[in-house]
């Protein structure tokens, strides 16, 4: 029997799909006006605020980022004309490489077109090499992280979410003489909350394990000059490589790793992801250099990013609104429903004029949905205070559970929040 491919997807019909079909909203952000936003929905325009953007830091209106993009179009026009191989390696390119390597403390340094490539394309050759490694990779780790093992051959272990007990177990039961590879992040997208990274490093040291941290959400906004949670630690030097992106707190595009040269050199000579694209244009190189230099010497953006985080956490613990986790800027407003976390996203910019996302699967699990609400260093404080207010009249209009009701306090979702005034003060920890 024929199927037309429109109508079956990955064993579904396209009535199965209807209720987890996508939409997409048109957004136009401001420069120099962030984070007011125009939105088109429906054929209608109309003026919203912005709170689910990883533009965490605003630095993709940065004049300093914006005249370093503008003046390398002038130079050298908007494309880079081929891949890194074949006549696509700019100058630019080489010195941002060279700059993040200095930013995180490593030899090298590999730039990618993408976070995701740089993930699943760094993993595959890292991973695969030996033959024989085993891996240990969190449970809540990133799709291109879980692409780029799958992509590689080796044999995985998949630890539980943040439970390092776990993954000592694993780890202790692999032979002894098998290369060992853990892979974990630092800031879980959905969640925000903080891998025990120092505990991680112990095992690692204990096991003779490599280890390859992804920084996507904490480079630009955590540790000395933004180098991330495991530079804010102390340990950033206790882990092998460590890959971070562009596109959030350096507010451009593009990936990348940086570590022991012989390892970055394996990618970028095995990468398939990396061999095989078009490199990033020089102008997107030469803004993201001006925006790594910026947050090395500035600790403006990440202060206000940080108390508006530490607000917004109060006053949800305030309203008695269950949220995920204080360790981070990422702020998830735990709904447990498609349907009541879609209407509180459509009444929050119908009655409010704020966009934020409803999340839904394949990002989180059904029955896990959340409202992935990104507090920015361009929100004001009163921003944040209006947000709340809105937010708690939307929770009470659509007879959402409380954190009380669901005895968030205590157990929550995956260890929950702990809702004290002494929790909300882990960000700055």
């Amino acid at each position: 029997m024929n199927v037309h491919l429109a109508s079956y997807v990955n064993g579904k019909t396209a009535d199965d799909l209807a209720g987890s079909k996508r939409e997409f909203l048109e957004i136009g952000r401001r420069s120099g006006n962030y984070p007011l936003a125009s939105a088109r929905r429906d054929g209608v325009d109309s003026e919203v605020s912005v709170w689910c953007s990883n533009d965490y830091l605003g630095m993709a209106q940065n004049r300093q980022v914006v005249a370093a993009v503008q003046a390398a179009i002038d130079v050298h026009g908007v494309g880079s004309g081929g891949s890194r191989n074949i006549g696509g390696t700019n100058h630019h390119h080489v010195t941002l490489e060279n700059e993040l390597a200095d930013l995180h403390g490593k030899e090298a340094a590999l730039l990618f077109t993408s976070g995701y490539t740089a993930n699943e394309g760094a993993l595959t050759v890292l991973a695969g090499t030996p033959k024989d490694t085993i891996v240990f990779s969190d449970a809540k780790n990133h799709a291109s992280i879980i692409d780029g093992l799958r992509h590689s051959g080796a044999k995985k272990h998949v630890f539980r979410h943040n439970d390092v007990a776990h993954l000592e177990e694993l780890i202790a039961a692999a032979p002894a003489a098998s290369p060992k590879l853990i892979v974990a992040e630092s800031v879980y997208s959905m969640s925000g909350n903080v891998a025990p990274l120092a505990a991680i490093a112990d095992i690692a040291d204990k096991y003779g394990a490599t280890t390859f941290i992804d920084e996507v959400h904490a480079v630009g906004m955590y540790g000395p000059q933004g180098a991330g949670i495991a530079a804010q630690e102390g340990i950033a030097d206790r882990f092998t490589v460590v890959m971070g992106t562009l596109a959030k707190g350096y507010g451009t595009v593009g990936g990348y790793i940086a570590g022991p040269a012989a390892l970055v050199d394996a990618v970028r000579t095995y990468s398939r992801s990396f061999v095989f694209t078009t490199s990033l244009p020089p102008a997107i190189a030469a803004g993201s250099l001006a925006s790594v230099r910026y947050l090395r010497s500035s600790d403006v953006e990440r202060k206000v990013l940080s108390e508006n985080a530490r607000l917004l956490h109060s006053l949800l613990i305030e309203a008695d609104i269950p949220f995920i986790s204080t360790d981070s800027h990422i702020v998830s407003a735990f709904v447990g429903d498609d349907d009541l976390c879609k209407r509180a996203s459509q009444l929050l910019f119908e009655r409010h004029g704020i966009y934020v996302q409803s999340i839904n699967a394949p990002s989180v699990p059904a029955g896990e949905e959340i409202l992935r609400i990104a507090p920015s260093a361009v929100h004001e404080q009163s921003d944040v205070e209006k947000f709340a207010q809105a937010l708690h009249g939307i929770w009470q209009e659509l007879d959402i559970p409380t954190a009380s009701s669901r005895d968030w306090s205590t157990s929550g979702l995956r260890g929950g929040v702990a809702r004290t005034a002494e929790k909300v003060g882990l960000l700055t920890r």
